[in-house]
């Protein structure tokens, strides 16, 4: 198996998928340490929340590398919008075929995004998306896990190394319930009031009928929501009619 190293010199010149999470953040530093034109294309839809497009912003800042942001009306699809089982298939088709024409039209003809050997490839419709665009994933390719590349980052001082994954706001919602822009902005604020309070790595969903929302919490912060319950009902209660919490934990 190749290294990154060896991946970058056999590829100089490549688009990346860019997110500003763990991942897309190393790989750019990788690319850059050894020379590669490696330039990162934020796609930002109503599925991103504000700190994730901010954070990838500072990172590219931090490299002294120059962000291209493609902005896309992600819900003007109605086989996105509807969020069908596939939604992610879709999706990734939408985003990655604008990436790609855009790259294009800077000249570059290889795409490349932060897929790592810890993510399950299987039949997930997104992976399905990304091979049918040949989008490779240096990551993946390399064998690098997502505990290497943690490792990794924080000996190269990046501030990404210890960021939560993060899943796009539209898996906070119930497969088959229609996305709308004002619900996925709820579901931002909800988070970003929540992070305000000390939370950590959780997330906030939709409850299928009500419309209330559930929240997913890691075990060692459950306790953390019964002693803040009011706070939590002060900050979420204006947003949704009924606050729950999985004790399933995540």
């Amino acid at each position: 198996m190749k290294s990154l190293q060896e991946f970058f010199s056999e590829n100089p010149r490549a688009a990346l998928g860019f997110s500003g999470g763990v991942d897309s953040a190393y790989l750019l530093y990788a690319g850059l340490r050894w020379g590669a034109e490696v330039a990162p294309y934020y796609v930002k839809t109503d599925f991103q929340p504000e700190f994730e497009f901010l954070d990838a912003c500072r990172l590219c800042e931090e490299l002294g590398v120059k962000m291209r942001v493609i902005e896309l009306d992600i819900l003007a699809w109605q086989n996105i919008r509807e969020n069908p089982a596939g939604r992610c298939y879709y999706c990734k088709q939408r985003l990655f075929g604008a990436l790609k024409d855009r790259a294009a039209e800077d000249g570059f003809s290889l795409l490349i995004d932060g897929t790592n050997a810890s993510d399950d490839a299987g039949d997930r419709p997104g992976m399905r998306a990304l091979k049918e665009l040949s989008v490779r994933s240096p990551l993946r390719e390399c064998g690098l896990t997502k505990p290497e590349i943690r490792k990794r980052s924080k000996a190269a001082g990046l501030f990404t190394w210890d960021k939560p994954a993060y899943a796009c706001l539209a898996t906070r919602v119930p497969v088959g319930r229609e996305l709308s822009k004002e619900e996925l902005g709820r579901i931002e604020k909800a988070e970003d009031r929540l992070a305000g309070l000390g939370f950590r790595d959780f997330r906030v969903r939709i409850l299928e009928g009500s419309g209330g929302a559930k929240l997913q919490l890691k075990e060692d912060q459950l306790h953390m929501a019964i002693s803040g319950r009011r706070e939590i009902l002060q900050a979420l209660g204006p947003l949704f009619p009924q606050v729950t919490v999985d004790l399933q934990a995540r």
